[in-house]
């Protein structure tokens, strides 16, 4: 590839700052809403074929290249319907872990936005930091890198159709891990 061809690839693939902000609010409006525990509400920015994949970390030498595989522990491995039956479930009576509710922080930064061969969809890059505090004294940390692909549905609005999310903790040091990254 020649100088020419790789600046007109480069500018093919621009993102409009319009289009970032966009994504960016998404993803603010997102957090709100896990925050605020409106999970229906979440529920709903999700398309029907989400994938919500939180792959175990492991601490592996460099050259090791099976740093992530579908056959290790995954955290989440979730589609829409499992997600909507943890949601609903957070909602029980019986659901002890959440009686007093958790009071949850999202913070995300660092949005990066790329396109993808389909025009309706871009690669998200983000930093989460979220925090979760229970009871008095029981508060937890996580902090992870995510990519998401999200799509915009046929009535214009943008969706969460994929989602990996991976910790920087390799041992969580948490009871439960009753939330949503």
């Amino acid at each position: 590839m020649n100088q020419a061809e790789q600046i007109e690839t480069s500018e093919q693939r621009t993102v409009s700052v319009e289009l970032i902000s966009e994504i960016q609010q998404f993803l603010y409006r997102e957090a709100r809403l896990l925050d605020g525990e409106h999970l229906h509400e979440w529920l709903e920015l999700l398309t029907e074929d989400i994938h919500y994949w939180v792959p175990g970390v492991q601490a592996r030498y460099r050259n090791d290249d099976a740093r992530f595989s579908a056959k290790r522990m995954a955290f989440f491995d979730d589609d829409l319907e499992y997600l909507k039956i943890r949601v609903a479930r957070a909602k029980q009576p019986s659901a002890w872990a959440e009686d007093p509710p958790t009071r949850h922080f999202h913070m995300v930064s660092n949005i990066e936005v790329e396109t993808t061969d389909n025009p309706r969809e871009w690669t998200v890059h983000s930093l989460i930091l979220s925090n979760r505090h229970r009871t008095e004294d029981d508060e937890m940390e996580m902090k992870a890198r995510r990519v998401d692909l999200i799509r915009r549905d046929e009535n214009g609005a943008l969706k969460l159709a994929r989602r990996k999310v991976t910790l920087l903790q390799t041992v969580l040091q948490a009871k439960n891990i009753n939330t949503f990254l």
